[in-house]
Order: C-alpha cells, then sequence, then structure tokens
C-alpha cells in the first residue's frame, strides 16, 4: 500500500515552490516518513527553519513550524528546547544558511550537544538568494559571485559537525531515497545533536553555471560519487578519491544539555 503523505501535508500549500528536478522535494518525503516511523505527534513536533530554498519545507508541513531569519534556525530551535524540552525538534536549512550566515550558531549547537536534530540540504550554493557561492560550493565551480571558479575550498560539513561536537553525524544523497528516512529517523532516536547531510541537486541555480546536461546527469554524478562507509572500509585511498562516505559517520553519547541545565536551574534553586 502507498504511503499517505498527505496528512502530514498543511491543507492548501501545494504546489511547492521547488523548481522541476530540485531534490527538496525527496527529502521532504524522507522527513514525512521518518516522523511517522517514529511516531512523533504532530503538536509535538517543530520543524524550525531559516531562509532559503531548502528552508521553505517546514511552510508545506503540518507540525508545529517556524520560519526565522537567515542563519538563526539553531538559536530559535535553541530557544524552542529550552523552553519546551518535551518537544521534538527539528531543523532544516540548506548549505549556505546552515554554514555560512548560520555557522555559528551551528557549531554551537554541536558543541552544546542539545537534543535536535539538524538536516542540511547541501546543493552547493545559495539557490533562492542569488545564486552566490556558499562555504559548500566545490573548488572551480561557478556561481554568480564565482564566475570564473570558486577558489575557496569547501566544507567537509559531516567533519565540521564531529570535530564541533554533535554526537550523531550521517550523510545521504538526493538520489538515495530509500536511505533518507532510515537516516533521519536514527537521527531522532539518537539522544543529542544530530546531524543529517543530505547532498542535493539544483537544476536551475548551479547546474546550468556548471553545464550540467539534465537533472538526471545531477542526479547520476550523485550517486556515483556516494560510497557507503562500509564499502569504503575495503577500498583503498586512490579509489576513495572524489568520493564521499554515505551512511551513518558517526555516534556517541555524551551528556544532553536540557538535562544538564535542568541539574543548573535545581542547584541554583536548592541554594536561595
Amino acid at each position: 500500500m502507498s504511503f499517505d503523505y498527505d496528512k502530514y501535508i498543511r491543507p492548501g500549500k501545494l504546489p511547492h515552490i521547488w523548481c522541476p528536478g530540485c531534490g527538496h522535494g525527496i527529502v521532504m518525503k524522507g522527513l514525512i516518513r521518518a516522523i511517522d516511523a517514529c511516531g512523533l505527534k504532530k503538536e509535538e513536533t517543530a520543524i524550525v527553519s531559516g531562509i532559503g530554498c531548502a528552508s521553505r519545507l517546514p511552510g508545506y508541513m503540518d507540525c508545529c513550524t517556524l520560519h526565522t531569519a537567515h542563519g538563526r534556525a539553531a538559536a530559535f530551535a535553541t530557544g524552542v528546547k529550552m523552553a519546551r524540552p518535551e518537544m521534538n525538534v527539528i531543523l532544516v536549512g540548506g548549505d549556505g544558511d546552515g554554514t555560512a550566515i548560520g555557522g555559528n550558531h551551528f557549531i554551537h549547537a554541536c558543541r552544546r550537544n542539545i537534543n535536535m536534530t539538524y538536516i542540511i540540504l547541501n546543493n552547493k550554493i545559495y539557490g533562492m538568494t542569488g545564486g552566490q557561492f556558499s562555504p559548500a560550493t566545490p573548488t572551480g565551480a561557478k556561481a554568480s559571485t564565482t564566475p570564473y571558479g570558486n577558489p575557496d575550498p569547501a566544507f567537509d560539513i559531516a567533519k565540521l559537525a564531529i570535530g564541533a561536537g554533535a554526537t550523531f553525524v550521517a550523510r545521504g544523497t538526493a538520489f538515495h531515497a530509500n536511505q533518507i528516512d532510515k537516516l533521519i529517523t536514527e537521527a531522532i532516536q539518537h539522544k543529542g545533536f544530530s546531524v543529517v547531510e543530505i547532498l542535493d541537486d539544483c537544476p536551475t541555480t548551479y547546474g546550468r553555471r556548471n553545464k550540467f546536461k539534465s537533472v538526471v546527469e545531477m542526479m547520476n554524478h550523485l550517486k556515483d560519487i556516494a560510497v557507503p562507509v562500509k564499502a569504503a572500509e575495503k577500498m583503498s585511498p586512490e579509489q576513495l578519491q572524489g568520493k564521499v562516505l554515505t551512511g551513518v559517520l558517526h555516534k556517541e553519547e555524551k551528556p544532553e544539555y536540557t538535562e544538564q541545565y535542568a541539574q543548573v536551574i535545581e542547584r541554583a534553586q536548592a541554594a536561595k
């Protein structure tokens, strides 16, 4: 029997604004399946975003949603979680929103290990806000602000999250649609700050500038560069050149922030 996505879509919000061939809709369907698999109640689930194509996703979701300022999703989400620790808090945003203007908030959310899930849709560019290069734009790739090629090295978002202290980090692609809900499900169920990076495609703003002939070519590129972590263990460094690892990349248990903060409040009250 086919999955009923309609019960999680806010009435009257479709059709969406994403371009034909954009992978964001694939990720949204994966998120919906994960929410359903985890048995989360809509009234107890807050989906928070900033600005950008990916950040429009919560507007279509029939949950508690918060569409905030550019790059500030993690800050707003932290406020929600601190005020209502029992809420299931999920952040959604793009590579620019999350790791450029929102980079400081991102690393400190990782550092605190607050119990939230951040889904970063990495399409390697600022898609909605002008086609500028982002911290994830590959070296040499073209954008509106790098018409002769990007000179900067790109962030490895997953490694950044691990280095900053996130206790669950995973990566998937929009091509591997059946894996997305599984990774997000595991991230939601993990107690601590979870990051799920989804390598995505932007056919309009990135693909056209960088001479991809079609959405199919972009999707095949995602398929070709992705290597599951288990398969990577049997591959040489030469074989892994130009590839990216997918699956669960890091998982550990550490004290969760809202619980630690509650203990601080108890000590302060006891000291009065």
